[in-house]
């Protein structure tokens, strides 16, 4: 782990602050995040219970629009539950491959791959947003961005979700295959209707180690403003 969440101290104010056993630099955060890589590959061995909650703690810390915290998590541990989903999703699946006219053989071959990595993996965690309890708009502009808002909060908190199981030693890879099949992995799991799922996370102790892929430079991504562009 990168950090202990162990001990714990009362600053001057009275607040309590958590102690690491590990002082955190700069330069050992940016290594830890460069070290993140999407891990589809896992051991059969499963992941403690406190390391779930520790993660989905701390994921909870993400920043989010006007904090409202929209982001939902359903936990999926036992593989009869991972089964049914992948089942049902594997029928969306294939009934829109059959629509963009894919050939029968490849068309088995990407359901087994679905269905064998949600299968495969310990955990699966499917991330929802919930809109129940953001603004209300009624002119359709201020709508839209408030979704966006609030997707971008969930976003933030899967992200920290990644991070945070990295920071356990676990491997992880966000899918997005649930925003094709909403309805769907809404009534396999029996989620409130107002849970949209969004993304779906597999998570376990990785059984790869895969190199880093290759990354666009900042040159390539950045525009800087000074006085002379403007």
């Amino acid at each position: 782990m990168i950090m202990n969440r162990g001990n714990t101290a009362k600053d001057k104010s009275g607040s309590s602050t958590k102690l690491s056993r590990l002082t955190l630099t700069a330069t050992n955060l940016h290594n830890f995040l460069g070290t993140r890589r999407s891990i589809r590959r896992f051991k059969a061995d499963l992941i403690p219970d406190s390391v779930i909650e520790e993660i989905l703690t701390t994921a909870t810390f993400a920043p989010s629009a006007h904090n409202r915290q929209p982001w939902r998590f359903a936990v999926l541990i036992e593989s009869t539950v991972k089964s049914k989903l992948a089942d049902a999703m594997a029928k969306n699946f294939q009934q829109e491959l059959e629509n963009d006219n894919f050939p029968p053989e490849e068309i088995s071959a990407r359901i087994a791959r679905s269905k064998n990595r949600i299968l495969s993996a310990p955990l699966v965690v499917i991330l929802s947003v919930d809109m129940s309890e953001m603004d209300t708009y009624l002119d359709r502009r201020r709508k839209k961005a408030e979704y966006i808002m609030a997707t971008q909060s969930a976003a933030n908190a899967g992200m920290q979700l990644l991070l945070a199981a990295h920071a356990e030693g676990l491997g992880g890879v966000w899918v997005c295959s649930p925003l094709f099949a909403q309805e769907t992995v809404q009534e396999v799991l029996n989620l409130p209707k107002s849970w949209e799922p969004q993304a779906m996370f597999l998570l376990g102790y990785p059984a790869e180690n895969p190199e880093a892929r290759e990354r666009k430079s900042v040159r390539e991504i950045v525009k800087t403003f000074e006085h002379s562009n403007i």
